[in-house]
């Protein structure tokens, strides 16, 4: 018999009342909003009303660099969350929502996998409660007043050339990546390049993502750089007049969404900053509010230790003050063969044969992966749990080359079987993180904020990535002073690049030391606030590939969807 789909699990759960689910966080029907049946948007005045709890644990997701297929770290925070009511805590989740383009792109559905995942899972991945298409709508608005700026007169002397500010879609489409716009007569607009960018890779999604309040969010608003003068002065969203409109616009999306898992453990779905240029982490707001109605709030981080949990420490725990009690580190035998060198993953396409061939020889070689984000996690002063994600081409002796290994450098290590089994096949690992968590917490930022943007970088490409130098382009030395005389060098720094590397070049498997990081360009995110460095050639705006999801989802007679994966 074969394994059921995702979707058709997801189907066939027994999905339980809003009410039961806010009940098991000691939430009122007070604060709930619902969206249908099965989504309810939680109010802020939430967060008042749980400050006086006791704070639970608080645990981050995180992963070894992935190939590009994913090592399932939704499935393996959705399985560990279910864990807890195994061994008898209260979990809770903090998730992103998926954007629809790569939904319907090349890598499916984000709700998880097999009998760990967030239900309705076509809800999760496909609009939810709207907050996707209102960061379009506000980031566009802004978008249309800056050109509109222009056309009545550019009073702020905005230079055409120097225009930061473009447009976005959730949609995967490359041929929107530049375009000309303002063209025909004079009534239709200034003519000038720009282009789009995908709706997770919006400064307002980050901003949305990294705000702590109401008044917070517009005050990030008002702080949205949209271009620069002649003088490279910068001009913001609040000198547009733009900023009160687009706070209106979000008023509902500032609220964390209350959905479930498959073993109705309560899960906040919330933001889906882009995990490459921006923080690639959920909201502060969830997470503030959820660290009172649990005892071990489960947040994720996207992509591996370098990028998504170097984000989550000295980005987001800056921003909201809270300290993270343990880290989890997914590992999979797939992914460590491939950071052997031997081994080519191509997304899309099934894995070599003789990749699924038992090799603990291959698992070792690629280990030195495993071994840097293990440290990338300890340069910060967390206690890291390796959850083995266990697949059915994987071997025993495979499991036991990793377990060694990570022990040996200090992490507690777990092999999980959650995909199959739910949350008890996360047992092992709820209860290897209890232990982490009990540990006494020695947190610490990688840089100071007085630190200069370049000391920034140095560090984070030093410590984290294995570089041993940082070089400049000439553009990217020019927006550097730009960004110091306009006062952002306080910022901290979320640099963009591969995700397939913890160095620059994806290229590169393993854990490569010696390279040089080289940085492009440098782009600031000042409401969102941070400043990104661009290194290597990133795409804002993903593409489809040749068999795009989208061609095989669809309606089905009874008006369920289906060929969502």
């Amino acid at each position: 018999m074969s394994f059921p789909s995702d979707l058709e699990i997801a189907q066939a759960a027994h999905i339980a009342p809003l009410s039961e689910i806010a009940t098991q966080l000691g939430l009122g029907d007070d604060v709930l909003e619902p969206y249908g049946r099965t989504v309810a948007k939680i109010d802020l005045s939430a967060l008042q009303q749980v400050q006086d709890r006791p704070r639970g644990k608080y645990v981050v997701v995180t992963a070894i660099t992935p190939t590009p297929l994913g090592e399932g770290k939704t499935t393996t925070s959705v399985g560990l969350a279910q864990a807890m009511k195994h061994i008898g805590k209260v979990g809770l989740l903090a998730l992103r929502q998926p954007s629809m383009g790569p939904t319907f792109g090349i890598k499916g559905g984000a709700a998880g996998g097999g009998y760990s995942q967030v239900i309705p899972m076509e809800i999760l991945n496909l609009h939810l409660t709207g907050d996707f298409h209102a960061v379009t709508a506000a980031h566009n608005l802004l978008a249309a007043m800056v050109d509109n700026h222009l056309h009545h007169g550019n009073a702020l002397g905005l230079s055409v050339k120097n225009i930061t500010w473009k447009r976005v879609l959730d949609v995967n489409d490359r041929s929107l990546r530049n375009v000309i716009i303002g063209l025909g007569p004079k009534e239709d607009g200034v003519e000038r390049e720009s282009g789009f960018d995908i709706t997770a890779a919006s400064e307002v999604m980050a901003l949305l993502a990294l705000a702590t309040s109401m008044e917070d969010l517009r005050a990030r608003l008002g702080r949205i750089v949209v271009g620069y003068t002649e003088n490279k002065v910068a001009v913001t969203a609040e000198q547009i007049g733009c900023a009160g409109a687009m706070a209106v616009i979000l008023r509902d999306a500032i609220k964390p969404n209350l959905m479930q898992t498959l073993e109705n453990t309560p899960a906040l779905i919330h933001t889906g900053p882009f995990g490459n240029i921006a923080t690639g982490n959920s909201s502060v707001i969830a997470d503030k509010l959820g660290i009172h109605m649990c005892d071990y709030l489960i947040t994720e981080a996207g992509f591996g230790a370098d990028m998504g949990a170097e984000r989550f420490f000295n980005i987001k725990c800056r921003v909201s003050g809270m300290v993270p009690d343990a880290a989890v580190l997914v590992a999979t035998v797939r992914a460590l063969k491939a950071h052997s060198g031997q081994y080519k993953v191509v997304a899309g396409k099934p894995l070599p044969p003789e990749m699924l061939q038992e090799s603990p020889d291959d698992v070792r070689a690629g280990a030195t992966n495993l071994a840097k984000q293990i440290e990338n996690v300890k340069a910060h002063g967390v206690s890291p749990v390796v959850a083995i994600n266990a697949f059915p081409t994987d071997h025993p002796s495979e499991h036991a080359a990793i377990k060694e290994i990570a022990e040996a450098l200090g992490a507690r290590v777990a092999i999980c079987t959650h995909f199959a089994d739910g949350g008890a096949g996360a047992v092992e690992l709820a209860e290897a993180v209890v232990a982490a968590c009990d540990e006494e917490s020695r947190f610490e930022f990688l840089y100071p904020d007085d630190a200069s943007l370049k000391e920034k970088i140095y560090a984070v490409a030093t410590r984290i990535y294995g570089a041993a130098n940082v070089e400049y382009s000439e553009i990217a030395e020019e927006q550097l002073a730009m960004f110091d005389a306009n006062g952002f060098s306080h910022l901290p720094v979320c640099i963009a690049k591969t995700h397939l590397s913890i160095s620059g070049d994806p290229a590169l498997k393993g854990a490569p030391t010696g390279h040089t990081l080289q940085v492009r360009e440098v782009r600031a995110s000042v409401g969102a606030g941070f400043i990104y460095p661009i290194c290597g050639a990133m795409r804002t705006m993903p593409g489809l590939g040749s068999d795009p999801a989208a061609l095989h989802i669809d309606i089905g007679p009874d008006g369920r969807v289906v060929g969502l994966f």
